[in-house]
């Protein structure tokens, strides 16, 4: 590991550290007692995002049960860097919150398609002026199912030069603090997006005795997976599609997570590796990167994985992961490789972009450096990259780590909640289909 190498590794570790969070925590907590300032959380919403409906409906709640001053910020849709493929990216959120809707006890529906310019100016009337009278948490929600439903607003609507200026600082302000997301919370330093982040901010307010109800529940609980005994396997198993990047660090949290998911439904897990979007010509700005790492970060924490001792193989090491995953999968290894490279540079600190570093990656999966060695350097794996690559996008879905069971395709290692539906229906169809 070369010096540039390692200091790259100790910066990464020290930046994205529990201990470090904890001791930035620890220090504004005790500026904001020395102020004696209350606890003030900020809310970015976006009228055209499904996500910051679902945040909308859960606010009040969030709001009775803490000790909080809630500051509304009203946002411009991400820029194209964050979305670089916006409708899939429409598509995919709409339908995505409409399963967490269904999931959470919430109200969304997919229209489809996203809602006229005009539907959206009049809901950005609304919203603002629900912001300026302090009547967002009474309003937002109902705001958000006219915006939804595809009632007409009143022909021809313009945004109010008053209201774009409004959303042009408060975006600015999002941008600055560091995110890029509408359904953002943030909190002392950190950022929580959406309904599933919910809980983290809910456990430190808790923590800090600013909770108003004696409940310890939070308003929506990640989902446990798998979730009790699984359904008898048919005698034909299912496929568990599992699109991965070795450069990506949600794919280095989940691997033995699909893969006790695929054992629990007697599923075939499939590995269809995808290259990283940095090497698919996508934009990665370090905001986007810095809130992945720190919510990665608290996830791993979260699920006892672990996580952070990094080496970022970007690039070439991508390449040779892939090259030798390739065979790996051949010879019936390819998860143990596939996990053994994704823990290496995610937890492990091994560089794969060195021969010891692949070499001890190679091992420790049980097959033999020696015969994988000479494949490297190689393009015999672009083909397959190419061909799964086609397929996730053909799903609207262009990021990972996905999941597919049949048609029912899932983006993210917070969504094995809905492989696992999607496998629970595909058995138990298969199972009446062999009785009849």
């Amino acid at each position: 590991m070369g010096l540039k190498a390692r200091v790259q590794n100790q910066v990464t570790k020290r930046l994205f550290s529990l201990k470090r969070r904890d001791k930035i925590r620890h220090k504004l907590e005790r500026q904001r007692h020395a102020a004696k300032a209350p606890h003030v959380v900020e809310y970015f919403h976006e009228a055209s995002d499904p996500y910051s409906h679902l945040m909308a409906q859960v606010l009040p709640e969030f709001c009775q049960r803490y000790d909080i001053q809630l500051k509304v910020h009203l946002v411009a849709p991400p820029p194209d860097w964050a979305a670089p493929e916006r409708q899939r990216l429409q598509a995919y959120a709409r339908l995505d919150a409409a399963r967490l809707a269904a999931r959470a006890g919430l109200a969304f529906t997919d229209p489809g398609a996203q809602p006229s310019a005009e539907h959206l100016n009049a809901a950005n009337m609304a919203f603002a002026t629900a912001i300026k009278t302090d009547t967002f948490l009474a309003d937002a929600a109902r705001i958000g199912e006219r915006f939804w439903s595809g009632q007409e607003p009143s022909a021809g609507v313009a945004l109010d030069a008053g209201v774009e200026q409004m959303m042009a600082t408060h975006t600015e302000r999002r941008d600055k603090m560091g995110h890029y997301l509408g359904a953002t919370l943030h909190y002392g330093g950190e950022w929580y997006w959406g309904v599933d982040r919910l809980h983290y901010l809910e456990a430190r307010l808790r923590d800090l005795g600013a909770a108003s109800s004696d409940t310890d529940a939070p308003i929506f609980a990640p989902p446990i997976v798998p979730e009790g005994p699984a359904i008898a396997p048919s005698s034909q198993k299912p496929e568990l599609h599992w699109y991965l990047s070795f450069r990506s660090p949600y794919t280095g949290i989940v691997a033995d997570r699909i893969k006790a998911l695929a054992d629990a439904y007697g599923a075939e897990l499939k590995l269809r590796y995808v290259l990283p979007m940095v090497m698919r010509g996508m934009e990665i700005r370090r905001t986007k990167g810095f809130y992945i790492m720190h919510d990665v970060v608290r996830e791993a924490d979260r699920l006892g994985v672990s996580f952070g001792n990094v080496f970022d193989p970007v690039g070439k090491p991508v390449e040779r992961g892939y090259a030798l995953l390739h065979r790996a999968i051949e010879l019936g290894r390819g998860f143990e490789f596939a996990r053994s490279f994704l823990s290496g540079v995610w937890a492990d600190g091994l560089d794969a972009g060195s021969d010891a570093g692949l070499r001890t990656i190679t091992e420790r999966a049980g097959l033999s450096w020696q015969e994988l060695k000479p494949l490297l350097g190689g393009d015999h794996w672009r083909a397959d990259e190419h061909t799964n690559q086609e397929e996730m996008l053909s799903y609207d879905i262009w990021g990972v780590p996905s999941f597919r069971v049949g048609n029912v395709a899932a983006w993210g290692q917070d969504r094995l909640w809905v492989v696992e539906q999607a496998l629970k229906a595909q058995v138990a169809q298969e199972s009446e289909l062999g009785g009849v």
